[in-house]
């Protein structure tokens, strides 16, 4: 199956602008009117060996559902580390993360992750036996009913020649489309990203954002996906929410559902991307929160 991504004809806008909460989302019977994702006041830590180093302070955003919802911010921001408390993978020292309305307290099904890494499959599975495995541990299908699902999102992928081959044989980014694959085949309620296409060559890159929202065509999941690139979020999101330097605190969100990959170039999307530049580096006043402590 060749994977050609469906394109809405851009809104037009003068500027992106900021979203008020609860605006912005998808519309339509697949977009409802309370949060899937819920992320109030949420504060992340780690440590090192000096002392506890604060990632975020007191984070809040919403995730609906079919959106696509993005983090974008710097470097250190903390915004990997928010994936993973979504994920279940960190704990906050302060406020709560809800999805469908239970707290997230730690990994499961419904919460699936597309590392960066392409290492990130069995080497010694196929691409169909690497798709087809969560569905089975999880309890989800038995073995037929898994391998031919497994073969059913290969093909969505684009990957039906190389259902048999292992990942040895397959490029970085034909490795990525197996990990999607794999991931989209449990149907979580939740695809969450980080950072999925950064190792990849700039044409790789753009025909992995071109396929991951032709799928998103066909299938209306909903997407957490973070990245470094401004360009990126604007083209991949619907929604992107803003994180300033270390500490990650939510700067703004704004509506990037008028732009797409034919945006690349245009004036209104370069003006929005000086926008968001100026507004990810703008200087704040100093935080109220320690950023670490001994």
């Amino acid at each position: 199956m060749s994977l050609v991504a469906a394109r809405e004809a851009p809104i037009p806008a003068a500027a992106i602008r900021p979203v008020p909460e609860g605006q912005g989302r998808p519309a339509g019977p697949a977009a409802s009117s309370a949060p899937l994702l819920c992320v109030r006041g949420v504060s992340l830590e780690y440590c090192t060996r000096e002392r506890v180093v604060r990632a975020t302070h007191r984070v809040d955003f919403d995730v609906f559902e079919a959106d696509r919802f993005v983090l974008l911010g710097p470097s250190g921001c903390g915004k990997s580390t928010l994936l993973k408390a979504v994920a279940g993978f960190h704990p906050p020292v302060e406020g709560t993360i809800r999805l469908n309305g239970q707290t997230v307290r730690g990994p499961g099904p419904d919460r699936i992750v597309v590392f960066q890494e392409f290492d990130q499959l069995p080497p010694w599975k196929t691409v169909a036996q690497n798709v087809a495995f969560p569905l089975r541990a999880a309890g989800l299908f038995g073995r037929r009913e898994a391998q031919e699902r497994a073969r059913r999102y290969i093909d969505k992928v684009g990957l039906a020649r190389f259902a048999d081959s292992y990942p040895h044989q397959l490029s970085g980014g034909m490795k990525q489309r197996v990990a999607l694959a794999r991931a989209l085949a449990t149907q979580p309620k939740v695809l969450l990203m980080d950072e999925p296409f950064a190792a990849l060559d700039a044409l790789t890159r753009r025909r992995m954002q071109e396929e991951l929202l032709a799928l998103w065509e066909e299938v209306r999941f909903t997407l957490l996906f973070v990245t470094h690139s401004i360009e990126e979020a604007l083209v991949v999101g619907n929604r992107v929410a803003l994180l300033s330097p270390h500490p990650g605190r939510i700067r703004s969100e704004v509506n990037s559902h008028q732009f797409d990959l034919g945006s690349l170039g245009s004036r209104d999307f370069q003006a929005a991307v000086r926008r968001l530049h100026d507004r990810l580096f703008e200087s704040d006043p100093a935080p109220a929160a320690p950023t670490g402590r001994s």
